[in-house]
This record gives structure tokens, C-alpha cells and sequence, in this order.
């Protein structure tokens, strides 16, 4: 595990606030301390790991390296894809460390721990990586927020996409944990709902390297579609396994339900082409988000995943709350954060009541290798879903907060 501290620089940034309006912040011990919590060693570190942290690092950069003259201070760490190492840190940085923020966490187990650790202590958890609907549903918090991605807007894309596009039988395959079974259960809820139909699943564990089983048993079911409910390198894996095995050659068609940039990246697209996937972000979809992107190119040498590009988006989001609250109280905070509308080159939108994050998505395919222009032009737009039309009711979520006020 590393616990690496560093303090972010100041760059030529905004203005705190107008003279008019200009307040001495209430901070906590004269600094803002934003923790990055993520998998910087294991299966999700090439979409999380350290360019997560640089990408917050950037946000505070820009933003000035500073809130009303007070420092802000990035820590980060490894939790390894283990519950008990991330409690661990999650309660030694809000106890011993002062960190006022926690945010990333993929793997939704963990991610639910901590968001229920933070709720108890009045702190900040902003789920990144984590795609459990859980965290905005049964298990949601008023001082947390949901920002990228969830279980139920990527399972209700990719359910219409599989319907209409690719097949009305599917088979999953599956990795062994929160995410991976509510991914599944809630994609075969829309498949149903749509006229479709899932013929099984298998299951996997988290890191696995020998998907070959997997495989045979997917193209023993005969399904037209064979859908993968894991991310990063699981499902890396096992596009590879299934390209050597001749499953899409065999008239079977693969769909992968999570998948990032630098996941293609380290397939190519001669393994990920015409794979269908439903998406809150990809580089090249504006002028901003393209400028925004060979920024972080320059300073990582890669281009960043969905959720690396959400960490700045959202960074810069709670450190303007701080800024016009006055205040980096939890509670505080993020209602503010609820009270300012979502709008830069990551996505336009607003946070609800409940935390979760509502913004548009995108159906996308991955190009062909003859149709990429550039090392990583991976993706053609194929349909923008609205974000009311694919993120679930908030009052279909079961967030007792929420009800409780009405």
C-alpha cells in the first residue's frame, strides 16, 4: 500500500471570490485535504490508479491550488481491492489525518463501506469509480455524492442497445461481487422489459486471468449475445479469451457492459472493434473535453478514462462549493455542491437530492482499426441518451433521506 502525500501546486487560477461577495472560509485546520482512494496495483488500477490522482491534481491547479488563501492538499493510496484495507484508510485519514473528502473507490463493496463510514462522521465521499446504484439507493448518504457512472444507467443502455442492435438472448458473464451482480440483475430487468431474454450466467473472480471456461460455457448457451458484467482487466481478458476462441466468428455477438479507454488501449482494436458500450465520457467528443485530454496526455502519456476525466470534473465541483459556502463541513458542502448546476467539458448536469449525478450518456462503438486516425481514436457516437431517460427516478431509488424530508 502507498500513502504518498504531496502538496498540489498553485497554478495561475480564479479568483476566490468578488470583492462583494468575499467571506473568511471556515476551514478545517486552515486546509482542504482531498484523500484519492483507488486500486493502484491490481485489475482496475490502468482505469483508476495514480492518473486518477493526477487528474485531481490538475483540478486544484487549475482552481488555484488554494480556497480563500488556504492551501489544498492531495493524499492518496493503494486499497488494493480489499474492504478491510480501504476501512482502514478511509477511517485513519478522516480521524488522524483531517482529509475532508475521500473520492474514486472502484470496487463497490468497498466504495459502500466507506461512503457509510464517511456518513457516520459528517465527511465527504464522492463515489468515482465505484458503479454500485446502491450508493444513491438503500445505502445513500447526505454528505455523499455519486458523480460518473451507476449499475442501473449502464445496465439500462446497454439493455435497449442489446435488444434493438445486437440479439434478444443474452448470457452474462460475470464478476464475482456487488457490482458484478447487480450489473447483471439489473440489465436482465431492462432485457426483460424490452422483449429480450437472458439464458444464464457464469461466474468469475475479481482478477482473473483464464477465461477460457468462461468462454465455452457462454458459447455452449447458444445466446445471441454474450454480455460481460465485469470492467478494466477482467473484461480485457476476456474479450481476448473470446476472440481466440472464435465467439464472435461463430455469429455470437459480445458486448462489454464497462469498459475504458485505456482498456482498449491495452487490447487494440483489432480485439475491441465493433464492441458496443454505453459511456458518461470519451476524449474526442468536444473541442473542450479533445483540449482538455491531450492536456493530461502530455502529463501522463496517456489519454484518460471516463472516470480519471470525472475525478477533475468533480474535484473542481466540490472546491467551488467550498468556496461559495464558505465552509468545507460536510453536509455543508455537498448541499451546495446540489445547488449549483454540473457544466464543463465533462458533462452538463446536476447532483441530485439523493447525490446522484444526472448527465447525459452515450451509445458508442469501437472503431475499427482502418477507421482510427490516431493512437487513441477509439470511439464512433452511435446515440446521446438523455440523463433523465437513463439514470433511475430518484423516487424509485429507496433513499430514506430523501423520503424522510418529504
Amino acid at each position: 500500500m502507498r500513502n504518498i502525500r504531496g502538496m498540489a501546486t498553485g497554478l495561475a487560477g480564479l479568483l476566490a471570490m468578488s470583492a462583494s461577495n468575499a467571506m473568511a472560509a471556515d476551514l478545517s485546520d486552515d486546509v482542504v485535504r482531498i484523500g484519492v482512494l483507488n486500486d493502484m496495483s491490481g485489475v482496475y488500477a490502468a482505469a483508476s490508479g495514480k492518473e486518477t490522482v493526477d487528474a485531481v491534481q490538475m483540478a486544484v491547479e487549475d482552481f488555484g491550488g488554494k480556497v480563500d488563501g488556504k492551501p489544498v492538499e492531495v493524499v492518496f493510496a493503494d486499497h488494493q481491492n480489499k474492504p478491510d484495507v480501504g476501512v482502514a484508510i478511509a477511517n485513519k485519514w478522516y480521524d488522524e489525518e483531517a482529509v475532508d473528502v475521500i473520492v474514486d473507490v472502484p470496487g463497490s463493496s468497498i466504495a459502500l463501506a466507506i461512503q457509510d463510514i464517511a456518513k457516520s462522521k459528517g465527511k465527504v465521499f464522492i463515489a468515482g469509480g465505484a458503479a454500485s446504484a446502491d450508493l444513491t439507493g438503500k445505502a445513500c448518504s447526505p454528505t455523499g455524492v455519486h458523480y460518473i457512472y451507476d449499475t442501473y444507467s449502464l445496465a439500462k443502455g446497454a439493455a435497449d442497445a442489446a435488444v434493438n442492435t445486437l440479439g434478444k438472448t443474452a448470457y452474462f458473464i460475470t464478476v464475482d461481487y456487488t457490482f458484478g451482480h447487480q450489473l447483471q440483475g439489473a440489465v436482465e430487468h431492462f432485457m426483460k422489459a424490452a422483449g429480450g431474454e437472458s439464458l444464464g450466467s457464469v461466474k468469475h473472480p475479481l482478477g482473473t486471468a483464464d477465461f477460457s471456461s468462461y468462454i465455452l460455457q457462454a458459447q455452449a448457451s447458444g445466446a445471441e449475445v454474450v454480455a460481460l458484467a465485469n470492467a478494466a482487466g477482467d473484461t480485457a481478458n476476456a474479450i481476448k479469451t473470446a476472440r481466440e476462441f472464435g465467439l464472435t466468428a461463430g455469429g455470437q455477438k459480445l458486448m462489454a457492459l464497462l469498459m475504458m479507454a485505456p482498456d482498449i488501449k491495452g487490447i487494440g482494436l483489432e480485439q475491441a472493434q465493433d464492441l458496443v458500450l454505453v459511456s458518461p465520457f470519451f476524449w474526442s467528443r468536444t473541442p473542450e473535453s479533445t483540449a482538455w485530454s491531450r492536456r493530461f496526455h502530455e502529463r501522463t502519456g496517456k489519454m484518460p478514462s471516463m472516470s480519471q476525466a470525472g475525478a477533475y470534473s468533480y474535484t473542481m465541483h466540490y472546491l467551488k462549493a467550498i468556496e461559495a459556502a464558505g465552509s468545507d463541513d460536510g453536509k455543508t458542502v455537498v448541499d451546495q455542491m446540489k445547488a449549483m448546476p454540473v457544466d464543463d467539458w465533462f458533462a452538463k448536469g446536476t447532483i441530485r437530492e439523493d447525490g446522484r449525478m444526472v448527465h447525459d450518456m452515450y451509445l458508442v462503438q469501437i472503431k475499427k482499426p482502418e477507421e482510427s486516425t490516431e493512437e487513441w481514436d477509439f470511439f464512433k457516437l452511435l446515440k446521446v441518451i438523455p440523463g433523465e431517460e437513463i439514470f433511475r427516478p430518484m423516487d424509485k431509488g429507496g433513499c430514506e433521506f430523501v423520503q424522510a424530508a418529504k
